[in-house]
Formats: structure tokens, C-alpha cells, sequence
């Protein structure tokens, strides 16, 4: 396996390539990495950029931000809450009706060290928002994502790509903090409970392996597309601002590390992310990268093939009956 020891140089505006006809979709959208993703996508001309948020209201101040960079940029608003089934169920199905391919699904939204508590459907609300609803979103976009990587690129007037097989890509936003998972890894009982006892670090950790683990999974069973977890760095986002389940002295901490310029700007702590969405050498589908493209750095619980395969089976086991 490739795994690169020093970061791999990238810029967005030279390294990301040309994206004329290519369709994409960005969780969490409307902030932080997910809302400049989308800006370094539309300076490349996609065809279109899928921006969901919970907020519509948001998700349309974001794109009039981003459309005072690049004026032309074609970005859509997609209401979608992942902490609710129904309305994941409700954004598939819009895209599946009016988009003919999805080239990038870029899994990016999340949330950290929340207090205990359930989502709509009854999952602790960090893994039920980082993990399940993503993994239903991906689920039920599979049928697009499939189709548009076992299509040729023709009508995608890049002359240089005609008649080539379509790249895939499907880009899990994990993180660091996966290595504060429980010391089991998944505490597979408390899933469906608010996981109080796990503490709200321990509830992300958990989140954020299932990230891991969940990647590495579906690129074995989905051979055609190309997958990867990414950690971006330790970036300057409203996350920590939101993790209102972490002691108040962490908060501060956290603030005077912002005020002190000790923390990744978002234009660059998303390199990592956009790097594993459109590298063409170097990346390996299911594996996980720390900033910029450097493999073989999970934890033991997220290289254990066994806890990974046991995450799978449960996960498609609770998403029956949803697609």
C-alpha cells in the first residue's frame, strides 16, 4: 500500500483540475471546509455544485458569498438535516430526479461534543449525524454514483477525457479525534441510546471511527468508485464553538488558540479533503489520510478489518426498509 511520509504538495487553484460537466454534492455546505470546498469546486466550472445544509436560509447567504468570488457559479441549495431520515430520504430523492450523474459526493458535515442526546430516529446524535446519516445519503445515492462511474465521458466535452470511464469519488470528512473512540472502538450496545457514559469525546471518537472504518468498507464493496477518510487538520471552524458538551475551559482554550493564529486557516485546512477528491496518483480507495495525503496513520481501531466489517453489517442492518 502507498503511504506517503511527508505531505503531498496541493493547491487548489493549480492542482484541482478542469471539472467542466461534473456534478458534486457537499454536506454541510453553508461553513468551514464544506463552504470553501464549494468555492475552490466553482473556480473550475462543474456543471453543478450541490450545496446541503440544514438551513436554507444559510445555504443561500453561503452561495451569495461564494458567487461575489466566482459570479457564474452554478450551486444549488439541498435542504438536508442528516440527523433525520426523512429528510435525508427527501434530499436523494431530488437529486436523484433532476441530476444525470454525481462525479463527487463529499461527506463533510458533522458535529463534535455535543451533549447527550438522540436523533429523529433514535441513534446517539454524534454517530447517528456523523456516521448514519451519511451512510444513508450514500446509500441512497448509489445508483447515481454507480451509474456515473460505469458511463464514458463523452458528453462531458473535456476532449482529452472522451470515451474514458468516469472517476468516482465519495470523500468521508473524519478526523484526528477518531483516536479518542472508546477503548472497544464501537460500543456497539450504546448506539441506539444517548451514550452518556461514553463522555461527549468519547461519543465523537466513536463518530469519527465509524468514519473510518465505514470508508475502508465501502470501497471493498463498491469497486468502481474511489473512496478515502481524510482528517483536515486542526482548522479554524465553528466545531469547537458548537461543542457545547465539552467543559467551558476547552472552549476558551480553544478561542485563545484562534486569537493566537495557532490553528489551520479553512483555506488551507482543506486541502487535504480537496486533494482526495481529485488526486490522480497516490490515492488508495478505503484509506485514510492525515493533511495532505498521508496514508497509514489510523489507529489501531481503524485499521481493524474485523471491527470494520462488524460496523458495516450493523449499519446496513438498521438502513433496511430505508431504501
Amino acid at each position: 500500500m502507498f503511504c506517503p511520509s511527508k505531505s503531498v504538495p496541493f493547491e487548489a487553484e493549480k492542482d484541482i483540475p478542469s471539472l467542466d460537466g461534473k456534478v458534486i454534492l457537499v454536506t454541510g455546505g453553508n461553513v468551514g471546509l464544506g463552504k470553501q470546498a464549494i468555492l475552490e469546486y466553482a473556480r473550475h466550472n462543474p456543471r453543478l455544485i450541490w450545496l446541503g445544509a440544514r438551513s436554507v436560509q444559510k445555504a443561500n447567504a453561503a452561495i451569495d458569498e461564494i458567487r461575489q468570488q466566482v459570479p457564474n457559479a452554478a450551486i444549488q441549495v439541498l435542504e438536508l438535516d442528516l440527523g433525520s431520515f426523512a429528510s435525508i430520504k427527501k434530499a436523494a430523492a431530488t437529486v436523484l430526479s433532476t441530476s444525470p450523474r454525481l462525479d463527487i459526493l463529499m461527506l463533510n458535515a458533522g458535529i463534535m461534543a455535543t451533549p447527550p442526546g438522540l436523533t429523529t430516529d433514535g441513534y446517539e446524535q454524534q454517530f447517528g449525524t456523523n456516521h448514519m446519516g451519511h451512510a444513508l445519503l450514500t446509500k441512497l445515492l448509489l445508483p447515481l454514483l454507480t451509474k456515473t462511474a460505469t458511463t464514458t465521458d463523452d458528453a462531458m466535452k473535456q476532449p482529452s477525457l472522451a470515451g474514458a470511464v468516469a472517476d468516482v469519488r465519495v470523500i468521508s470528512l473524519s478526523s484526528d479525534g477518531h483516536n479518542q473512540a472508546p477503548k472497544a472502538g464501537i460500543v456497539f450496545h450504546a448506539l441506539k441510546t444517548d451514550g452518556d457514559a461514553l463522555g461527549p469525546l468519547g461519543r465523537y471518537g466513536q463518530s469519527k471511527l465509524a468514519n473510518v472504518l465505514w470508508a475502508r468498507q465501502l470501497a471493498r464493496a463498491q469497486p468502481q468508485l474511489t473512496v478515502a477518510a481524510v482528517h483536515p487538520g486542526v482548522v479554524q471552524t465553528q466545531l469547537m464553538e458548537r461543542a457545547t458538551g465539552v467543559p467551558s475551559v476547552v472552549r476558551v482554550l480553544s478561542r485563545a488558540a484562534v486569537n493566537m493564529n495557532l490553528l489551520t486557516p479553512v483555506d488551507r485546512g482543506v486541502r487535504n479533503q480537496l486533494w482526495a477528491s481529485v488526486a490522480t496518483e497516490g490515492l488508495v480507495s478505503g484509506e485514510y489520510y492525515q493533511p495532505v495525503g498521508v496514508a497509514g496513520k489510523a489507529s489501531a481501531h481503524g485499521k481493524d478489518e474485523e471491527l470494520a466489517r462488524r460496523l458495516w453489517e450493523w449499519t446496513e442492518k438498521e438502513l433496511e426498509g430505508h431504501c
